[in-house]
């Protein structure tokens, strides 16, 4: 019996120690060994149309586990999309691209170019695809401005000097070909120009959007020229509380958001409509109607350009107007 009991206790032990000794996570050689690329850099299809195939993926294999980038640049938008991760194989679940953008311009139909690089190892790998058909972005779009401006919005600029309220037809546009560009000086007035977007120009008496305002983004790629920097662009979302088809500035809630100092170049502007406030000379303020942020009793929303009058010329670039539900755009 005591025999018996020894042995027992000889194979736990042996047991324990083979458990002790098992390894955990990757190995030396492979976290240190040698580099080597063991599949060249690929993709799954040289031709992507998004919205048929809806994303593209990038494949390629290590012989061990290393630090990896992947930039995907368009050749006409000059678009940057950048993937990047950490692992020894790169496939459909690590290296898919949707086709968003990381750096505007969005992606137009174009050739692209991806780089592929491994920064430790000095590695690095080309390979070129083409675009034949770009994302589509779910949600309400007001305006890309491919067809120039909605005939039923209302456009107000001062007569000032070098006033330029009117659509542009650039490769550099941020989205397609077409942005409006907005600028202008006005010695006498902080305001340089605006444009009303109303829900009856789309042929509605109220902007179809939920009623819940934490699940209402509004979003619009905005631009700005080097050298500015006086600009002071104003949103404001103006409500019919009593649904009577007309906005009461007295007895109406209007929201808004003020932005100054953008960056040059392109970039995503995005607002949650609950977090929008009623400003009164860019300071908060009580709303004039119920105080309720209601994204579905939006009658008129107003983009407007305004800079210190003594500060001399002003300007900024929109392009890409849209709502989206539940999550902000992924340009």
């Amino acid at each position: 019996m005591m025999k018996k009991s020894y042995i027992l206790f000889a194979l736990i032990v042996l047991f324990a120690c083979e458990r002790k000794n098992e390894v955990e996570g990757p190995s030396l050689d492979e976290l240190y060994g040698p580099f080597t690329v063991l599949e060249g850099f690929g993709a799954s299809t040289q031709s992507v149309d998004f919205p048929n195939d809806e994303s593209m993926f990038f494949t390629t294999r290590f012989s061990k586990t290393v630090d990896w980038e992947i930039k995907i640049f368009g050749q006409t938008s000059s678009g940057v999309k950048t993937i990047s991760g950490k692992s020894k194989v790169i496939d459909n679940s690590n290296g898919v691209w949707n086709g968003s953008t990381t750096i505007l311009p969005m992606f137009k139909v174009e050739d692209c170019m991806a780089v592929l690089s491994v920064p430790d190892e000095l590695f690095s790998d080309t390979l070129f695809l083409s675009v034949t058909a770009t994302k589509i972005n779910e949600g309400y779009l007001l305006s890309d401005f491919e067809e120039g401006l909605n005939p039923g919005w209302g456009r107000f600029a001062q007569s000032g000097e070098n006033m330029s309220f009117y659509t542009v037809e650039s490769d550099s546009a941020a989205q397609a070909f077409i942005y409006y560009d907005m600028g202008g000086a006005v010695p006498w007035d902080w305001l340089i120009g605006y444009l009303d977007m109303p829900a009856s120009a789309y042929g509605v008496d109220h902007y179809p959007l939920s009623s819940n305002p934490a699940d209402v983004f509004f979003n619009a790629l905005l631009g700005k020229p080097p050298a500015i920097y006086n600009e002071i662009v104003l949103w404001q979302f103006w409500e019919d509380d009593n649904e009577d088809g007309i906005f009461q500035s007295t007895s109406e809630d209007m929201y808004s958001v003020e932005l100054k100092g953008l960056e040059d170049g392109w970039h995503t502007f995005t607002q949650r409509y609950d977090e929008l406030e009623a400003l009164v000379n860019g300071v908060p303020s009580t709303p004039a109607g119920n105080g309720i942020r209601e994204p579905n009793k939006l009658i008129n929303i107003r983009l407007m350009l305004l800079a210190d009058p003594t500060s001399g010329y002003s300007q900024t670039f929109v392009d890409y107007i849209i709502f989206t539900e539940d999550k902000p755009l992924e340009p």
